[in-house]
């Protein structure tokens, strides 16, 4: 097919000027499709004019042939026509190349109100805000041109920076066009995309009229901003104005029901949906299953995704997400099967969720082929969700190597990046290494910390007794405004109760939210491993009268409170009235403490008979609670009873082996010790070294069993030695009994007198002033040995020395522990 231009008559000279003026990407008419190509032709042979070139515009698909058509209108004289050249501007841009849109734009003479909006538009479709605010200025201070109702929603959306949009706002005043209702929405829009939601709902309240777009943009404001509340609000005034919804009023408003936990307002807008044949719209059936999801209704989620007749990808993801969010990843997993059946290939929101469903159940192996799966398609370089799903994933597989891997790999790294090493180092019971961790995120620029942060690094400072940094990082939660937020000051709560400083615990737990049962399961724990289990129980009052429903976690720190302090009776009626007035089915959590409060108590053979009418068998932990009141009550029969029920269960567990060889220990069956430490050694396990550490002038020093490496260990064991003939002198008799090795007595007295909590104590002593108050956290129990030499320590010290081992608080002061001995 030949193609031939046809201009209108100038010199070839003028010709090949205008020829050698265009832009040197005009190649040759070649690579044009023949359908583009005839599109074009007929478009030029019809004496250019507009109507046949709508068709010829719409032709060009590539900016290819984009630029052929612009080498032809410069050639014919038509690219200085208004109307030809502004349409070169939009096409340039809706093709994404905003350098030859700004091109043909600079190349019209006499530019109008069109072409300005047209230009700026441009920049804002293709993300070039500042270009688009710098265009509009030249419009107001060189062309002479008034701007009209067109050009600010467009501006305003290029609008990123406040005191832009103030100028805008004013400008918009000025110019008397603030009432036109698409002007006055593009302004709610502009403050609530900046966080100025108040300036938005005032700008909301003076339109004289509102349109839908009206309506939605100030319940999107709310959303946004994340004040539920008020966008629900927004949303009955509208409807009692008798403005229908739209599938957008619909997608925006059924989010915040999750959030206010009101499952039956998200019924009752699905009902106003299919009473308006909404319910076919995929954008609100997709929301729809979103919002059932998050309130954990996922019946009718999985109804409204059954009865949708075209589904996308969203949808998929959605249902998805929904079971994996709830736990259920068989069903999750099935429905993935079922996406890809369909047709559907995973994208980065799928994999989110498939990372989260293999972490959940524990699937190490698909750990590597699903990240080996996002590095061939180059997504980890360029997605930071993705790289933070990664790593959140191997985090709570364990495989904590393979997170912090998959962490320095990331090119590009946020909050969240960080929130998410943080966590998994706490998680993994490394909270030396989370801490350092933090404090490496701290001297990273451009990376503020945030509420996750907080909550990520309070956990790891309660683990091992850091107060001064956790009274830090509440400092710092202060500044941020944070420190009122339910979920940081439940954590905060949670580390003050951990670090022994129960009245500080209980003052911030007045201050917070108290509306859901998190900060009262704080504050009632906190009440249990400090032994104080008649007030947990009436605090527990206090938060039934205060109408607030506890749930499974709630009655798990009650019943560990009542095992705590002895009280049997007490413990059992919260088992039963857990089950008949909420009626929360018993995990094994709740069974193994009802297993621990009958043992602790005494109750060997009832606990025996409570594990033996379980509903579901038993795990590692209701056993291990067995066999540890075996050891504490010295019960031989049924400890080698219930450690071969252990092992059966499991048997890579090196506390229970630990305990077992205690029990041979007590009864003097030292060749029953050996053969449980050979045992544990086939199989390739070690014991958990005893450790305590004490917080001296912000520095955490831990003390291993033994140990003789710190700086000031002949100061140390000087002060023990000197603390033990002092004892000695009230009364003191060693218990060699918590030896476990079979040894000459006076090595048995060396042994205990370098126990790790004595040289703790003792580091304390000589490091800081006279009556101040020692604090002591300890990984292990404290030995019977150890708790009755610390009393004695306080008496002739005067001091007050808390310790908290694995079990819980013991506050030693004048000779006495507040645990009255039994722990």
């Amino acid at each position: 097919m030949v193609f031939t231009l046809r201009a209108k008559p100038t010199s070839n000279g003028n010709r090949i000027s205008k020829i050698l003026q265009l832009p040197q990407v005009f190649l040759s008419f070649s690579s044009l499709t023949p359908n583009s190509l005839q599109t074009l032709h007929n478009g030029l042979e019809s004496n250019t004019r507009e109507l046949d070139f709508n068709a010829v515009f719409l032709s060009c698909t590539d900016t290819h042939i984009a630029k052929c058509l612009h080498a032809h209108l410069l050639v014919s004289g038509n690219a200085r026509n208004i109307f030809f050249s502004t349409r070169l501007v939009n096409l340039y841009a809706d093709l994404g190349d905003v350098s030859f849109s700004c091109l043909a734009f600079e190349q019209i003479p006499k530019k109008n109100v069109f072409a300005w909006n047209s230009m700026i538009s441009g920049y804002v479709r293709n993300g070039c805000y500042r270009q688009a605010v710098d265009c509009y200025s030249r419009l107001l201070t060189t062309s002479g041109v008034r701007p009209d109702f067109f050009t600010f929603p467009v501006v305003l959306k290029a609008c990123w920076d406040l005191s832009d949009g103030r100028k805008m706002h004013c400008w918009i005043s000025k110019l008397g066009i603030g009432s036109d209702v698409f002007v006055a929405a593009s302004l709610v829009h502009m403050y609530s995309r900046l966080g100025f939601v108040d300036d938005a709902r005032k700008m909301f309240d003076e339109m004289t009229v509102r349109d839908m777009g009206s309506w939605n943009a100030m319940i999107s404001a709310y959303c946004q901003n994340g004040k539920a509340a008020e966008a629900l609000e927004v949303f009955e005034e509208m409807r009692l104005e008798g403005m229908k919804l739209d599938p957008v009023t619909i997608s925006s408003i059924l989010p915040v029901c999750a959030p206010l936990n009101d499952l039956l307002r998200g019924m009752l807008i699905h009902v106003y949906v299919i009473k308006h044949g909404l319910e076919f719209d995929v954008f609100v059936s997709n929301a729809l299953i979103n919002m059932y999801a998050k309130l954990g209704s996922l019946d009718p989620a999985r109804r409204v995704f059954d009865q949708m007749p075209v589904r996308d990808l969203v949808s998929w993801n959605s249902i998805i997400a929904a079971y994996e969010q709830n736990n259920d990843t068989t069903r999750a997993l099935g429905f993935f099967v079922q996406m890809k059946q369909n047709g559907f290939q995973p994208d980065a929101l799928t994999l989110v969720s498939l990372s989260s469903m293999v972490a959940q159940s524990g699937d190490s192996q698909n750990s590597r082929p699903i990240h080996a799966f996002m590095m061939r398609r180059g997504w980890l370089l360029e997605d930071i969700f993705l790289g933070n799903a990664v790593v959140d994933m191997y985090a709570k597989l364990g495989s904590i190597a393979s997170a912090q891997k998959a962490f320095e790999a990331m090119p590009d790294k946020d909050v969240i990046s960080w929130n998410a090493l943080i966590t998994g180092y706490a998680q993994n019971g490394l909270a030396s290494e989370a801490i350092e961790v933090y404090h490496m995120m701290e001297g990273c620029s451009g990376i503020v910390p945030d509420q996750g942060t907080l909550v990520s690094i309070l956990p790891a400072l309660s683990h091992i007794g850091a107060l001064q940094q956790g009274m830090r990082i509440h400092g710092q939660a202060i500044r941020m405004g944070l420190h009122l937020d339910v979920f940081v000051g439940t954590c905060l709560i949670d580390m003050y109760s951990k670090c022994g400083r129960l009245d500080d615990a209980i003052s911030l737990f007045l201050q917070v939210p108290r509306m859901s049962s998190v900060p009262w399961n704080a504050i009632i724990s906190g009440y249990g491993i400090h032994g104080h289990g008649e007030k947990a129980l009436k605090l527990f009052q206090e938060m039934q009268s205060e109408g607030v429903k506890p749930d499974h976690v709630t009655f798990v720190s009650l019943l560990s409170a009542c095992s705590h302090a002895g009280l049997v009776d007490q413990g059992q009626w919260c088992f039963q009235l857990m089950q008949e007035d909420y009626g929360i089915k018993p995990n094994l959590k709740h069974y193994g403490c009802m297993v621990d409060l009958l043992g602790r108590a005494g109750h060997l053979e009832k606990s025996y008979a409570f594990i033996k009418n379980m509903p579901i068998l038993p795990d590692s932990s209701v056993w291990g609670a067995l066999l540890g009141a075996c050891r504490i009550h010295g019960n031989f029969e049924l400890g080698m009873f219930a450690s071969n029920r252990l092992f059966e269960v499991d048997s890579e567990n090196v506390g229970y082996y630990v305990l077992l060889s205690n029990i041979y220990a007590n009864v003097g069956k030292w060749d029953g010790v050996d053969k449980v430490r050979s045992l544990a050694k086939d199989r390739g396990l070690k014991k958990t070294p005893g450790w305590s550490s004490i917080e001296v002038n912000n520095r955490v020093d831990v003390f291993y069993t033994g140990n003789k490496s710190h700086p000031k260990c002949e100061e140390i064991y000087s002060e023990l030695r000197m603390l033990l003939a002092k004892m000695k002198s009230l009364g003191y008799v060693p218990d060699y009994s918590f030896v476990l090795q079979d040894v000459e007595e006076d090595e048995k007295e060396h042994i205990l007198t370098g126990h790790s909590e004595r040289l703790a104590i003792a580091f304390g002593l000589i490091s800081t002033p006279p009556k101040t108050t020692i604090r002591i956290f300890k990984n292990l129990r404290v030995c019977g040995d150890c708790h009755t030499a610390t009393k004695f320590i306080s008496k002739i010290t005067e001091r007050e020395i808390v310790v908290r081992d694995s079990n819980r608080f013991h506050h030693f002061k004048d000779g006495n522990c507040s645990c009255g001995d039994y722990w």
